[in-house]
């Protein structure tokens, strides 16, 4: 008993010590790629280029004082931001690097990563009403109306790739893009899916929730030191988690780009990582270059044309099913 417990831990940290290590250093990309598109140099003092700043931002984080809010409801307060960071870590548990390297490979993934990204709304909701701010509160009553809303067009759109695969299996759905990877025929519902992962995220041009001049950063506003940066690494595992169900979705996970050497000489985690890290640039660069959407205009997208759009295309791509008998077995 005590060996499958040592072995689970091993297995859970394997993906979690990665996992925060990555998120540092996708904050040193951000600011690296984003300084060379505004023509700047980005951090480039501690260590060479700049390797080092990650590191010594997480120091300077948790050696800072945790400020208390007077009229706070401390027990909530404190505990939102470890909410919102765990969540952002058992999705992960799902996620297959390659076949058979994941911790859990349950026949209901896409179903636990509903479960889990339903969830993360309780800790925007906690932290903006527990903080007695009226600006964090709206923060987090804007962040929760756009991901609930969003969430809505994501499922129809995972509901349409189910339907091709007929298994809500991640590392099934991986197999079943063996041929074809799903970007391709699901085409439109691959960049509707990415638009809504940066809804869903909070990220530009849709971080409503932390419009600096309007709500001075949003449900975070009132938090410092370890409690901040709890958020902060929540918010970007989060978006590798929804760069990483994207790869799966519809790049084919692990699988080469060809079938053929040189390319399956590549270990399956290096392409997972390679397709990860395209989305990644993405959400930086759609960062560094679009405006800001107004309220108005984030709301009428997710439900007067994402939502439509997605059910149509769900409904077009059940009756080609039906009619060609292509329905998986």
């Amino acid at each position: 008993m005590l060996f499958f417990t040592i072995i689970n831990v091993l297995k859970i940290l394997s993906i979690v010590v990665p996992l925060l290590i990555s998120v540092a250093y996708f904050t040193l990309a951000e600011r690296k790629i984003m300084g060379a598109i505004q023509r700047r140099q980005g951090p480039n003092v501690i260590g060479w280029a700049g390797l080092l700043q990650p590191l010594a931002d997480g120091l300077k984080l948790f050696a800072k004082e945790t400020i208390l809010p007077s009229n706070a409801d401390l027990v909530v307060f404190v505990f939102a931001p470890m909410l919102t960071f765990i969540l952002s870590l058992i999705g992960w548990a799902v996620i297959p690097f390659g076949e058979g390297l994941l911790i859990s490979d349950i026949q209901v993934g896409i179903l636990y990563l509903f479960a889990i990204s339903s969830l993360g709304v309780y800790g925007i909701i906690t932290s903006g009403w527990s903080s007695n701010s009226k600006y964090a509160f709206l923060g987090a009553l804007r962040s929760a109306a756009q991901m609930v809303s969003y969430e809505v067009s994501i499922g129809f759109i995972i509901i349409c790739v189910v339907l091709c695969v007929g298994s809500f299996n991640l590392t099934e759905i991986v197999l079943a893009q063996k041929s074809i990877w799903f970007c391709v025929p699901l085409f439109p519902m691959f960049i509707m899916f990415f638009i809504s992962a940066l809804a869903e995220t909070n990220r530009h041009p849709f971080d409503l929730p932390e419009a600096e001049a309007e709500l001075v950063s949003g449900c975070n506003v009132e938090y410092s030191a370890m409690g901040f940066a709890l958020f902060f690494l929540g918010e970007y595992a989060n978006m590798l988690l929804m760069s990483s169900l994207t790869t799966i979705l519809f790049l084919g996970g692990w699988l080469p780009l060809f079938d053929i050497a040189p390319f399956n000489w590549i270990p399956s985690p290096v392409w997972f990582g390679l397709k990860l890290c395209i989305f990644v640039v993405l959400f930086i660069w759609f960062r560094a270059t679009l405006p800001r959407y107004r309220y108005d205009q984030l709301m009428t997208l997710g439900w007067k044309v994402f939502l439509p759009l997605s059910l149509g295309y769900l409904l077009f791509t059940a009756s080609m099913l039906v009619s060609f008998n292509w329905l998986p077995n």
